[in-house]
This record gives C-alpha cells, sequence and structure tokens, in this order.
C-alpha cells in the first residue's frame, strides 16, 4: 500500500459485471479531478486469442479439460504484480492493452484479439485503477493482494453471472450457447482455486442478486435488469462506515447483518459513489499530505 502512489483494485471474473464499476469510478475521478492509471487484467493474459484457442485445444488432446484464463498457465501472475509494487513505490509501471472489438483493432492497426506493445504508465498519474480477473490474487508464489489500497470484489450469484456471460459472448463476440458453455466448465476448477479465494481478500464485495427465476441460465432469454435484482453489500472492516447515512440516502435499503447493507439493484451506481467517493478523498488527501502539496 502507498500513500504516495494510491491503487484501487477490482477484482471478479468475465461476466461479473466489472466493467460496471470500472464506469462509476471513471465518472468519480472524472467528477474529482483525479487523474488516474485505468489498467485492463486482459492485458496481463500471457496470450493472445489465437494462441490461447491453440494452447486449448493442445491440452485438451492432452487430456487436460481445464485449461482457462483463470489459471496461473495463461496469466502473467509476475509482471501484473510487479507493476502494482513499482506503481505502489514509484508512480511508474509497465502496461499494455488486450485489443478485444474490431474498433479497438482498427484504432491501433492490429488484429482483434491481439495485444499492443508494452509501454510504460504517463509519468504524472495520481492513482492507479485496475479492473480485471486477478486484483487480489494470493499463491504461494504471488500477493499481488498486498499492494492496492482498495480492493473491491464483484460477484453476483452464480447463475447471474453465467447469464452475463452467455449474453455477451453470444451477443457481443458472436459465440454459439454451446461454445460458451464449455468455456464455463473447462475454467471452473480455475474458477474455485483463482477466482473465489480473492474474495476473502477485498475491502467489498458487491453481489448482484435477482429476484426472478434464473434456475436455468442456459435458455434464460436475456440478463435480469437492475430492477429485478438486489445487490448485497458486504464491508471486511465496517469501521468508518455510516450505515444511518447510507440508509437514508438509499430508499428500500437495509442491514442484513453489522456488516452487510442489501439496497435495490438501481441503486448499486448511486451505492459506489456514496461509498467511495470519500475513500477517494481521503486517498487524495494523504497524498497531499506526504507530498507536501497541502
Amino acid at each position: 500500500m502507498s500513500e504516495r502512489h494510491p491503487i484501487i483494485a477490482i477484482t471478479g471474473s468475465s461476466g461479473a459485471g466489472t466493467s460496471t464499476v470500472t464506469r462509476t469510478f471513471a465518472n468519480i475521478f472524472r467528477r474529482e479531478g483525479v487523474k488516474a492509471a485505468i489498467v485492463e487484467g486482459d492485458s496481463f493474459h500471457r496470450y493472445d486469442r489465437a494462441e490461447m484457442e491453440r494452447r486449448a485445444a493442445e491440452a485438451e488432446r492432452a487430456g487436460d479439460q481445464h485449461f482457462s484464463h483463470f489459471g496461473p498457465e495463461s496469466n502473467l501472475f509476475a509482471e501484473l504484480e510487479d507493476l502494482f509494487r513499482r506503481y505502489g513505490a514509484s508512480g511508474q509501471g509497465r502496461t499494455r492493452r488486450y485489443l478485444h472489438h474490431e474498433a479497438d483493432a482498427a484504432e491501433c492497426g492490429q488484429a482483434p484479439g491481439t495485444f499492443t506493445p508494452w509501454e510504460e504508465l504517463p509519468p504524472d498519474t495520481e492513482m492507479l485503477f485496475y479492473e480485471g480477473l486477478h486484483g487480489a490474487m494470493v499463491t504461494p508464489e504471488h500477493n499481488i493482494a498486498q499492494y492496492p489500497d482498495l480492493r473491491i470484489g464483484v460477484v453476483p450469484v452464480i447463475n447471474l453471472e453465467w447469464i452475463q456471460k452467455l449474453w455477451r459472448d453470444k451477443h457481443q463476440r458472436g459465440y454459439s450457447t454451446e461454445a460458451v458453455t464449455d468455456t464455463i466448465l473447462r475454467r471452473m476448477p480455475d474458477y474455485v482455486h483463482y477466482i473465489v479465494p480473492q474474495f476473502a481478500h477485498t475491502h467489498v464485495n458487491f453481489q448482484r442478486v435477482p429476484v426472478v427465476d434464473t434456475s436455468n441460465p442456459f435458455i434464460a432469454r436475456d440478463i435480469p435488469s437492475a430492477d429485478e435484482s438486489m445487490v448485497v453489500i458486504r464491508f471486511a472492516n465496517p469501521k468508518g462506515i455510516d450505515f444511518p447515512y447510507l440508509l437514508n440516502m438509499i430508499d428500500n435499503s437495509w442491514m442484513s447483518r453489522a456488516n452487510t447493507i442489501v439496497i435495490p439493484g438501481g441503486k448499486m451506481e448511486l451505492a459506489m459513489q456514496l461509498i467511495f467517493t470519500p475513500f477517494i478523498w481521503r486517498m487524495m488527501e494523504r497524498r497531499r499530505r506526504v507530498l507536501g502539496l497541502s
């Protein structure tokens, strides 16, 4: 953790909704005038799209049915840990972009599913913001979770997560239901061993819970809307959290445990604004103080 160069990490699996959280934080950064370096976790995959498909096919032929984007074999944990360590120490670090879509790829003059070259972060950012799969990762070899000042988990109930992934991969990436289902099954062991344990290391978890029937996610026609959901927000350490203020500001919210508040799904962005804006104020105030700027 670093007062001079704070880090925020959003962690959750693909299809969990972490990109929505990123948009909320982008709005906070813009409103509060914070210059943040935004890093996407997909940039730290080991293989581009074509190579990943080839490796997965090789693994399957060799009898490995569980090679996935979630595990250490297909990710650059050491490079991600080095980014966090370097940024916390000096405000510097090396990253790249993974080009998901045709528009992004065309802008860079590359093919979709490839990486841009590695490059140093801009020299004058005030904060690092990471959104991806492994922001709170702890393994015997790597402790990525030790560096972020604020770790946030985004983890819908599993059937909703699958529905969101199925919808995104089918409608935005052109995959079939069968192909997405195979991906879900293949990555399940890595999900259990490398994604789920991170939520024990987060400061705040957001779990969206649908209040409509999602018992068979593989035949769902659409994603349950925000108004068809509740959001469970759990604080690892509730000290300093003004729950009466949150309950007053967010209609139809309630406390389910001493460290947990439940809100309507449509109020998730408002809740994030109310909860995390003070966190960012404090981070920036500590930074200014330690740098002698206040």
